[in-house]
């Protein structure tokens, strides 16, 4: 909001609050900043909007407490700027195709497939990308017999990470080093999401890349390579490391990493963008091994967007500041049609 083009595009907040309600946002940015460590919350008590419910018309409709419904303006393009279950899995991308209004980043079918960690596994294995071990818990099956679900993960050896299927910014997630803490760690998991995917742990390096575009014949580019190195008392990549304690990284762009492997990241970059249908924007996230390996972790179809996120800053050094990357991602995505595409 504070870097987007106000001479270019008349900007409507809308936020969401905790019991799913669509109401108008702040128009100052900075209510809306991380600050000391404080998550801003979006005002409950604001004037409600709905969406159009049929693609002709793309009105929004304000109704504010004690008044009559008003009609507040047609929507030219959405920035979904939501992470996680209904707002980065497909579900708020399939309202907004029912609603004929143009949005910005993935569809359906590659946002769903990209927040099922499992799934995503699946395609990018089955087009022959290289992933990292995984064995996948689902619900029934840990309750019904869960010996087979810890074999499965011992036989890829200890220590694992264990994380819900299909959550966002690590939330609950945790990292298992011995069989003894594997079912505290599948539990805690699943009050995020009844299906826990656990992945080997990889010795290496985590790399990333960031992919702006779409691949229709406009064509999709590759950011530079970056690469996040977590330290503190933070054991990996959390929630706490990624939002609210930014001493805790390190970020190293360009990664130190020999060219060959900056092309072969940025190269698997574009085709797991590829694989995955993915449009507008991308980040995805790899591990380097000491043997030289490169393997794809995942991906991200709405990355985050703060100040010390990676996406924008591999954007910046790659060429691209900040309000152009935001002006990129709008035209990109009032040039696309709804529907099927």
């Amino acid at each position: 909001m504070a870097a987007i083009d106000r001479d270019a595009y008349d900007v409507v907040p809308i936020g969401i609050t905790r019991d799913g309600r669509w109401v108008l946002g702040a128009e100052d940015p900075s209510r809306l900043q991380i600050s000391e460590g404080r998550l801003p919350e979006v005002d409950g008590a604001a004037a409600e909007v709905t969406l159009p419910s049929t693609p002709q018309s793309r009105e929004l409709t304000v109704k504010a407490p004690g008044e009559v419904p008003r009609a507040f303006g047609a929507v030219d393009v959405v920035l979904p700027l939501l992470h996680g279950p209904y707002g980065e899995d497909g579900t708020i991308q399939g309202l907004l195709e029912l609603s004929g209004v143009p949005y910005v980043g993935s569809g359906v079918l590659s946002s769903a497939a990209c927040m099922d960690k499992h799934y995503m596994k699946v395609l990018l294995a089955g087009h022959g990308l290289p992933v990292c071990p995984y064995a996948v818990i689902r619900p029934d099956e840990w309750r019904l017999d869960p010996a087979p679900c810890r074999e499965s993960v011992a036989a890829m050896g200890y220590p694992v990470f264990v994380k819900p299927a299909r959550a966002g910014s690590s939330f609950g997630v945790r990292r298992v080093t011995e069989p003894g803490d594997l079912d505290e760690a599948i539990e805690y998991a699943q009050q995020y999401d009844p299906k826990v995917l656990v992945e080997a742990e990889i010795a290496g390096r985590e790399l990333e890349c960031g992919v702006l575009g779409r691949l229709d014949g406009t064509g999709a580019d590759s950011s530079v390579v970056g690469e996040i190195v977590v330290g503190g008392e933070h054991a990996f990549y959390d929630f706490d490391a990624k939002y609210l304690d930014p001493a805790a990284l390190q970020i190293a762009i360009p990664a130190d990493v020999s060219s060959d492997v900056a092309e072969r990241v940025r190269s698997l970059s574009v085709e797991a963008f590829r694989v995955m249908s993915c449009e507008g924007l991308a980040r995805v996230d790899f591990f380097y091994t000491p043997k030289g390996s490169v393997l794809v972790n995942e991906l991200n179809t709405m990355p985050g967007f703060t100040p010390m996120s990676m996406y924008p800053q591999l954007w910046a050094a790659s060429g691209v500041a900040y309000p152009d990357l935001v002006d990129r991602l709008l035209q990109l995505a009032l040039t696309r049609s709804t529907g099927l595409r």
